[in-house]
């Protein structure tokens, strides 16, 4: 599949529950790799791979959620601000953190442990500029590029896309530092919308 069309289904689960189902992505998707191939470190120079400080976190809450027997978990996060996601085991794990207008109905969903229902609205009943979705397309973390034959992560903030690829530099792409500026911010990101979600479970559990 190509970049464009992983965009278009990243845009196409706004709306019901059904839809979700529509970023389900083959594993032998795949995109050329190519920038710097030194190993990932936590020490790293501008634009070389960083680690994955979402990686732990991501399979922290895959398990919190398969000993629970969940495929979605949605809490609040501060007033007006929720955080939901939805797991398909061994495939994906798809993180959202925005602001609604109103949190009568995410009380509500809430309240009756309406998990994948809550998680929806977020894609499409919240406010978009406070809207960022994570597409972690193996669910072991925010990956600074693709393994090999595997699929890239995919960010999508305020309603435009970021694609972890390991593609930069021309004129067609960011610029190895800018890339690597994204990487780590949106990382940083989702490292917080995870501990939301795993506190909110095992407060639960």
């Amino acid at each position: 599949m190509a970049k464009g069309g992983l965009v278009s289904a990243l845009q196409r689960i706004s709306g019901t529950v059904a839809a979700l189902s529509l970023l389900v992505v083959p594993a032998t998707l795949t995109a050329q790799r190519s920038g710097s191939s030194a190993p990932a470190t936590t020490q790293s120079k501008p634009g070389q791979p960083v680690e994955s400080r979402s990686a732990s976190l991501a399979g922290e809450l895959t398990k919190l959620l398969t000993a629970q027997n969940l495929d979605s978990i949605a809490t609040a996060e501060a007033e007006m601000s929720y955080v939901g996601a939805l797991y398909i085991p061994g495939s994906q794990l798809l993180v959202v953190r925005a602001k609604v207008p109103s949190k009568d109905r995410l009380s509500y969903l809430l309240y009756n442990k309406m998990y994948k229902e809550a998680y929806a609205d977020l894609n499409s009943a919240s406010d978009l500029a406070t809207r960022v979705l994570i597409a972690d397309l193996g669910a072991n973390g925010l990956q600074f590029k693709q393994a090999k034959d595997q699929p890239f992560d995919m960010v999508m903030i305020a309603g435009k896309s970021v694609a972890f690829d390991g593609k930069w530099g021309g004129k067609d792409n960011v610029s190895k530092d800018d890339y690597a500026k994204s990487y780590e911010s949106s990382d940083e990101q989702y490292t917080q919308m995870l501990e939301v979600l795993i506190a909110a479970l095992k407060k639960s559990s």
